[in-house]
C-alpha cells in the first residue's frame, strides 16, 4: 500500500472536489443523513445537521450496448434551493457486474476528472480542505451495496452538474439479454424522487447477432422503441417531472442459430494486451427428461421488508414453482432466525401442491434477524443420491457478517449431487456473498429487478437446469503467453448462461485455444484458432473489467480464509492503476494539474478517460451512420435519388467537423465498420449430450470480405 502524501503547506485555491467513484452506478440515489427512513433515487440532500435539499433539474441516461457490453453515462443537474451554501450527500446502489470508468463534476463551467487513491489518503486530503471550507468532495464505498459522495460547499442558489460513466457485462440467457438501470433503493431520509425538469433515458443496442424484439417490461408503452436494422435497435423514454423511484428494465432477444465462443481484445502499443472471452452452451445440448428435486428457501427476515423486497420475492418464487414439471418434486422453506417448512418432505409438482405453496407464500411477513446456516443445513437433508438436488435461495443476503465463514464452510459440506442457486431481489443486497455461495457450489447467482418480468425469469432459470451442465472446464492457450486469467477456476457451463473469462496476453498472432470438460461423465474437448492483435483500441472498457474481476477474486479467496490483510496491497494497487473504487480506494478530483502535483498524484485516469471517450465516439459514429442509413427510405424520395445510377451527380464533400467527446451530438458522419472481434465455432460432435459449445458467428464474414478487398486492391 502506498504511503500517504503529506505536506506542511496547504493549498489556497479552490482546490478540491474529492469523489470516490463506484464500481457502477445506476441511479444516483442522493440523500441526507436523517432519522427518517427513505426510499428514492436521484436525491441530493443537504447534510451536516442543517437540512434542506437540492432539486433535480435534469436526469439524463445514455446507454450504448456493443455486443453484450453496455456503457452507461448518467448526467444530472441539481439546483440548491437554499439561500446558503450546504454540504450534500449522495447515496446510490451498485449495479451488477459494473465497473465505473469516471466520475466528473463541473466547477466554474469546467469538467473536473478524478483519480483513484488509497482510501485513507483521500480522506486525509478531503479533511484538510474542508477545515478551510475550500470546496472538498468525497465519494466512498460504504459497504458491498452502497456508495456515498459528499460535496462541500454547494453555493446558495447554484446549479451543480455531475456525470458518471460505467461499464458492465449484461445478463444473457442464451437468446435473451437484460439491461437494468437501477433506481429503486432504500436510503436514509424520505423524500420524493422526481425531477423538476426533464428525465430522459436512451438506449442503443448493436449486435452482430440479429436482434429480434426490444421492449421494456418496467415502462411498457411509455418506452418508445425503433428498429433501425436487424442488428441495431433503440429505446427512448422522456418525461417531465419524471419518477426516479423505479428501475428501468430493457429486454431484447437474439436470433442465434448457434452458440459458442467469442473474444474481445484491448491493447495499447508497447504494452501487454487484455482479452475477454465468453463461452456459451446452446440449444444443441439435448434436454434432459429426468425429474429434479428443488428446495426453495425464502428469506422473511426484517431486512426483506424494505424496498418491497419480500413481495417481489414471493412473486418470483411463485413463478419459479409454477414453472416446474410434474416429474419434479419440491419443498418450500422460509427462514429468519430459524427455518420453517410447508410440507416437511418433497412433494410432486402437482397443481394442488403448487396452489398450497402459493397460499403459504402469500401469508408470510418480514420480521426478525437473518440466519441462513440452519436453513441451508435443513435443505441438505432432502438430498437423494439418485436425483439432482437444487437448493434455490431468494434473499438479500443481509445475514450477520460473522455467519459468512460458516456459510462458506457449509457450501463445501453439501451432498455430492446438490447445487445452490442464489437469487437476489432488488438493489440493496449482499451481491458478493450470494455470488460466492452459488459459485462455490457449482450453481448460479441471479439478480432480479422489481420491474422485470418474473414469468420470463422463471422460465429462463428452468431452462438452465433442464440441460446438463458442462463441469470441470479447463482453458489452454498455445502460441501466446496468457496470464492472470480470471476466474482462476472456471465455473460450470449451463445452457444459456455464458462463462466469462478475462485475462492478459503477451506477444501477438494466432493462438490455439482448447476448451475441455465433462458432460454427464463424458469427456469433451475442442480446439480453435483465435487472433491476439498487436493493437486494439476499440474495447478499452475490458481493461477495467479485468481489474475489477481480479479484485473480486482476491477478496473472495481471502474471505474463505477469513483474512483480507494479505491481499490489501494488491487490491489498492489495482484500484489505483485501473481507477476502480473499492472498500479500500476512493476517487479524488482536484481543481487543476498543479494541485495533483502538489499531492504527488499521477493522472492515470485522465489518460484512460481520453482513450475511453475516443472509443465511445467511434461507436456512436457507427450507430449514427446505421441510423441515417435506416432513415433513407422514410418519406418522399428526392429527384436525385430517382435518377438512373449513371446520371447521379457527385456529392459535395462533407464539411470538416472537430468532434467533442463530451458532446455526442457533434459527431461527423462515418461509414459503419465492424469492431475488432474474434469468434470461432466449437463443435464437440454428436453423442448422448449432443454437440455443445458451438461458436458465435459475430463479424467473421465481414472481416473476411475486408481481407479479400484489400487483397484485390
Amino acid at each position: 500500500m502506498k504511503p500517504s502524501a503529506r505536506t506542511s503547506q496547504r493549498p489556497n485555491r479552490l482546490g478540491l472536489l474529492v469523489i470516490m467513484t463506484i464500481m457502477a452506478m445506476a441511479a444516483l440515489v442522493i440523500t441526507a443523513v436523517s432519522s427518517k427512513p427513505a426510499r428514492a433515487a436521484g436525491l441530493l440532500i443537504a447534510d451536516g445537521g442543517f437540512g434542506g435539499k437540492l432539486e433535480i433539474l435534469t436526469h439524463e441516461v445514455n446507454v450504448t450496448i456493443n455486443n453484450g457490453v453496455a456503457v452507461t453515462e448518467v448526467t444530472q443537474v441539481f439546483h440548491n434551493t437554499e439561500n446558503r451554501q450546504v454540504e450534500a450527500l449522495y447515496t446510490f446502489p451498485v449495479p451488477k457486474n459494473a465497473s465505473v470508468s469516471n466520475f466528473s463534476m463541473w466547477i466554474n463551467g469546467k469538467e473536473m476528472v478524478g483519480e483513484v487513491l488509497e482510501k485513507q489518503r483521500a480522506r486525509e486530503i478531503y479533511d484538510s480542505y474542508k477545515k478551510q471550507r475550500k470546496d472538498p468532495g468525497l465519494l466512498e464505498q460504504v459497504n458491498y451495496k452502497r456508495f456515498e459522495m459528499r460535496i462541500f460547499p454547494i453555493p446558495a442558489g447554484a446549479d451543480q452538474r455531475v456525470q458518471i460513466a460505467y461499464y458492465q457485462e449484461l445478463d444473457v440467457d442464451h437468446d435473451e439479454v437484460t439491461y437494468v438501470y437501477p433506481l429503486a433503493t432504500v436510503t436514509q431520509g424520505r423524500m420524493d424522487s422526481v425531477t423538476t425538469g426533464r428525465f430522459a433515458f436512451q438506449l442503443e443496442a448493436k449486435s452482430a447477432i440479429p436482434i429480434t424484439v426490444l421492449e421494456s417490461p418496467s415502462h411498457g408503452r411509455d418506452m418508445a422503441t425503433v428498429d433501425h436494422s436487424d442488428t441495431y435497435k433503440m429505446a427512448s423514454l422522456e418525461q417531465k417531472s419524471g419518477s426516479l423511484a423505479d428501475d428501468v428494465v430493457i429486454h431484447y432477444g437474439l436470433n442465434r442459430p448457434q452458440s459458442g465462443i467469442d473474444m474481445l481484445t484491448s491493447r495499447t502499443p508497447g504494452e501487454d494486451g487484455f482479452f475477454y472471452m465468453t463461452v456459451t452452451a446452446g440449444k444443441e445440448l439435448e434436454k434432459q427428461n429426468l425429474g429434479m428435486d428443488y428446495v426453495f428457501l425464502l428469506d422473511v427476515s426484517g431486512s426483506m421488508a424494505a424496498d418491497n423486497k419480500l413481495p417481489v420475492s414471493r412473486r418470483s418464487m411463485d413463478a419459479f414453482i409454477h414453472a416446474l414439471d410434474q416429474k419434479d418434486r419440491f419443498e418450500v422453506m422460509t427462514f429468519n432466525v430459524q427455518p420453517r417448512t410447508i410440507f416437511n418432505e418433497l412433494r410432486e409438482a402437482s397443481d394442488e401442491n403448487k396452489t398450497t405453496a402459493a397460499a403459504f407464500l402469500s401469508s408470510q411477513d418480514a420480521r426478525g434477524g437473518t440466519i441462513l446456516a440452519p436453513a441451508l443445513t435443513t435443505a441438505y437433508k432432502y438430498g437423494n443420491p439418485d436425483r439432482p438436488l437444487n437448493v434455490v435461495i431468494l434473499s438479500d443476503g443481509m445475514t450477520e457478517q460473522k455467519e459468512r465463514r460458516e456459510l462458506l464452510t457449509l457450501i463445501n459440506q453439501r451432498p455430492s449431487n446438490a447445487r445452490v442457486f442464489c437469487i437476489g431481489i432488488g438493489n440493496e443486497i449482499n451481491r458478493p456473498l450470494l455470488e460466492q455461495l452459488a459459485q462455490d457450489s457449482g450453481g448460479l447467482a441471479a439478480f432480479i429487478s422489481g420491474g422485470d418480468d418474473f414469468q420470463r425469469q422463471a422460465k429462463a432459470f428452468r431452462r438452465k437446469l433442464m440441460r446438463p451442465a458442462a463441469s470441470q472446464l479447463e482453458l489452454h492457450v498455445d502460441g501466446i503467453n496468457v496470464y492472470d486469467v480470471v476466474p482462476a477456476t472456471l465455473p460450470n457451463l449451463y445452457f444459456g448462461a455464458p462463462v466469462r473469462i478475462y485475462g492478459r496476453y503477451a506477444g501477438s498472432g494466432e493462438a490455439s485455444v482448447t476448451l475441455s470438460g465433462q458432460v454427464l461423465g463424458r469427456e469433451i474437448e475442442n480446439t480453435v484458432t483465435l487472433p491476439f492483435p498487436k493493437e486494439d483500441t476499440a474495447n478499452p472498457e475490458i481493461e477495467r473489467m479485468w481489474a475489477q474481476k481480479q479484485i473480486d477474486q482476491l477478496l473472495k479467496a481471502s474471505d474463505r480464509e477469513n483474512n483480507r490483510q494479505d491481499v490489501l496491497d494488491k487490491v489498492v494497487r489495482l484500484g489505483e492503476d485501473f481507477s476502480i473504487v473499492t472498500e479500500y480506494t476512493s476517487f479524488l478530483v482536484l481543481e487543476n494539474d498543479a494541485e495533483y502535483k502538489r499531492w504527488k498524484i499521477e493522472r492515470r485516469n485522465l489518460g484512460r478517460i481520453e482513450r475511453d471517450r475516443a472509443a465511445q465516439l467511434k461507436r456512436r459514429q457507427t450507430l449514427n451512420a446505421l441510423r441515417n442509413k435506416a432513415m433513407q427510405d422514410i418519406g418522399p424520395q428526392s429527384v436525385a435519388m430517382n435518377r438512373p445510377a449513371n446520371q447521379q451527380k457527385p456529392s459535395a464533400p462533407l464539411p470538416s467537423v472537430t468532434p467533442n467527446a463530451s458532446s455526442p451530438a457533434s459527431q461527423p458522419t462515418v461509414t459503419p465498420q465492424a469492431p475488432r472481434q474474434q469468434s470461432r465455432d466449437f463443435n464437440f460432435g454428436s453423442g448422448p449430450v449432443g454437440p455443445i459449445f458451438v461458436g458465435l458467428a459475430m463479424l467473421i464474414k465481414r472481416r473476411k470480405r475486408n481481407i479479400k478487398a484489400r487483397t484485390k486492391s
